[in-house]
């Protein structure tokens, strides 16, 4: 029976061929470096890219790398300047405010004392037209109620008040309320005479005005 083929092939058998695999892919799967077929030669753009370095690193070097023209470096300097001024300004704008709310704010402290202050003399006032009474009356001359009045007396008077009963000086409407006017001798402008009832005042703050009998010229 005549052959057909080369030997080799009848010389192998009936053992069926091997299907021949061949690895084309750019990346090594194990390594994971760039394969380069025989006798390629690598160009100096891509020994520069190498394995060592990814894409961000790349941009960031050729970012690095620009030079920056010397008119956008004036202008930047510039707007920082500008935006350094502004930022002093509002600085400066905030610390005023602050210094004039604290000083409102003292202010405001010290005219609420004043007027915790004025509220209990206020409250006082009926008491001390009491201790006036007794003592014209000659009830506190001595005794322990005498020396009791004295010292709430004294006591009010380190809060700032002040008797208002003077005679003989010229009438104040803004301290003297007159109850009764007479004609006087030798007498060249309206004078206080006579106090019925004490007045009282703190510091420049009237509490309330004397009420007087008035001396006018004849």
């Amino acid at each position: 029976m005549p052959h057909h083929g080369n030997e080799a092939e009848h010389s192998e058998g009936n053992e069926p061929r091997k299907p021949v695999i061949r690895d084309n892919r750019k990346v090594d799967p194990e390594t994971g470096e760039a394969r380069h077929p025989e006798g390629e030669a690598t160009s100096p753009a891509e020994d520069k890219a190498a394995p060592d370095g990814d894409a961000l690193s790349q941009a960031e070097e050729i970012l690095n790398g620009v030079e920056v023209p010397a008119e956008e470096s004036v202008a930047s300097g510039a707007a920082v300047e500008a935006e350094a001024a502004e930022l002093r300004n509002d600085l400066l704008r905030l610390q005023a405010e602050y210094v004039n709310y604290r000083k409102r704010v003292e202010r405001d402290r010290a005219v609420a004392g004043e007027m915790a202050v004025i509220g209990v003399l206020n409250s006082l006032l009926p008491v001390l037209d009491d201790v006036d009474a007794a003592r014209q009356h000659g009830d506190l001359e001595d005794g322990p109620f005498a020396a009791i009045a004295t010292k709430l007396e004294n006591a009010l008077k380190t809060y700032g008040l002040e008797r208002i009963a003077e005679t003989g000086v010229e009438f104040d409407p803004t301290i003297h309320e007159a109850l009764i006017q007479q004609p006087g001798e030798d007498i060249e402008v309206d004078t206080v005479s006579q106090v019925l009832r004490s007045g009282y005042r703190s510091g420049e703050r009237v509490l309330r005005a004397a009420q007087v009998i008035v001396a006018v010229p004849a």
